[in-house]
């Protein structure tokens, strides 16, 4: 029977997989929380934008929602013919506790002739001044994230968490494009400190592999290979950015200390695993694909995660274990999820022919010479054939299943 520990973590694994539409989400960091709206992405999508003072306000009744008052300090930007000015009042028809003097910035959205406020954000003069200085999200993201760099883990809450968003939304392309001017000994620091949230760690670690050395893959590893019951969020980008500076000799001991180590924690086995997704999209060639389909593969022993394995080496585009999947689709501790994966498997092996798809001069006869039409068969990989043959086995023995991953089957 499964652990209540392995139970719960495979609760939330399920959330997080049923969400999953591809190993990491295009154009946001691989190894941070879901991107949030940052200061000057809300700037800039906001018809007004206003720094105004608490002046006073009524408080809630029972059958009245109250009001607030605010004089304007500053003005970001307003629509055409605004009358907003420094000085002039804003009532917001609910209440909202202050004390007089306390900033806030109200973003608006125009409504017919009218400005309809959002909720009052509380600001410092810095925090202020760092979103007045922050640059555009239509200029270049190198240029972006430079100024963004300088602000990870500043004193001032709101700065640090909003700069830290920058880096979430940002693609890793972008991040990788910074190289040397990434804080290596900063990031030392933040990954070993008891002050840095632990959602801030797979970012930094990522960020030490793109820039570090050798004494950072060592502090990396020690990282890697404490003992743990506990679940560890940022660890994944720990061991992505392990692997950039190490390559194959770094993944051997990812592969030993969590992918066939029964006593690893199911958490830190998950993490490895997206470990090895992030080298497969954004390595670059560091570790080979041969070389890390080989890693994914031995998770296949892993049932709690066997349907999450599955869709990658599909995604790998492995169909060295097909004969292995039909001997495991029979198997006793496989739920449906696991027996829909191995049909997807099975389509997806047979649509990759190896075929490229017509030139486009070709198919509107623009081409300079004459077209030449060719009739010959094609010859069909080993692999299409054998997914066509499982296919129709597994049609045979469970259709149903067969028939519910078809509906819901498309290929990337």
């Amino acid at each position: 029977m499964m652990s209540s520990r392995l139970f719960q973590w495979t609760a939330v694994l399920a959330m997080i997989s049923a969400v999953m539409i591809s190993p990491f989400t295009v154009g946001a960091c691989p190894f941070c929380s879901a991107p949030s709206l940052t200061l000057s992405e809300q700037v800039s999508q906001s018809d007004a934008v206003v720094l105004v003072k608490w002046v006073g306000g009524q408080a809630a009744k029972i059958s009245d929602a109250g009001s607030t008052e605010f004089e304007v300090v500053d003005v970001v930007h307003q629509p055409d013919g605004g009358k907003l000015a420094k000085g002039s009042k804003i009532s917001l028809v609910r209440y909202r506790s202050a004390k007089p003097g306390d900033q806030f910035m109200l973003f608006g959205t125009k409504v017919d002739s009218a400005i309809e406020w959002g909720s009052p954000l509380e600001v410092s003069k810095v925090a202020y001044d760092y979103m007045r200085n922050s640059p555009k999200p239509s200029l270049p993201p190198g240029e972006r994230l430079a100024f963004f760099l300088k602000y990870l883990e500043t004193d001032d809450k709101m700065i640090s968490d909003d700069a830290f968003g920058e880096f979430a939304n940002a693609a890793y392309a972008d991040v990788a494009k910074l190289g040397k001017q990434l804080p290596r000994e900063k990031l030392r620091k933040w990954l070993t400190s008891k002050d840095v949230s632990p959602g801030r760690t797979g970012l930094y670690g990522m960020m030490l592999g793109l820039c570090g050395n050798a004494d950072d893959a060592k502090l990396m590893e020690e990282k890697i290979v404490e003992q743990t019951d506990d679940f560890r969020l940022g660890v994944d980008g720990i061991m992505g950015g392990y692997l950039l500076l190490t390559g194959d000799k770094g993944l051997e001991l990812i592969e030993k200390q969590k992918l066939t180590n029964s006593k690893a924690p199911f958490s830190e086995t998950y993490a490895a695993m997206q470990a090895l997704r992030f080298m497969w999209q954004y390595g670059d060639g560091r570790i080979s694909v041969d070389r890390l389909r080989q890693s994914m593969r031995l998770l296949l022993d892993r049932p709690e995660l066997a349907d999450l394995v599955i869709a990658d080496l599909s995604r790998m585009k492995d169909w060295s274990v097909q004969d292995k999947l039909m001997s495991l689709y029979d198997a006793p501790e496989n739920i449906p999820s696991v027996k829909r994966a191995i049909v997807r498997y099975m389509l997806s092996s047979t649509k990759d022919t190896g075929e490229k798809k017509p030139d486009a001069t070709a198919a509107t006869g623009a081409s300079a010479g004459p077209s030449v039409a060719t009739s010959e068969p094609v010859e069909l990989p080993a692999h299409v054939l054998k997914g066509q043959k499982c296919l129709e086995e597994l049609e045979q023995k469970d259709p149903k299943t067969v028939n519910e991953a078809k509906r819901f089957f498309l290929l990337k």
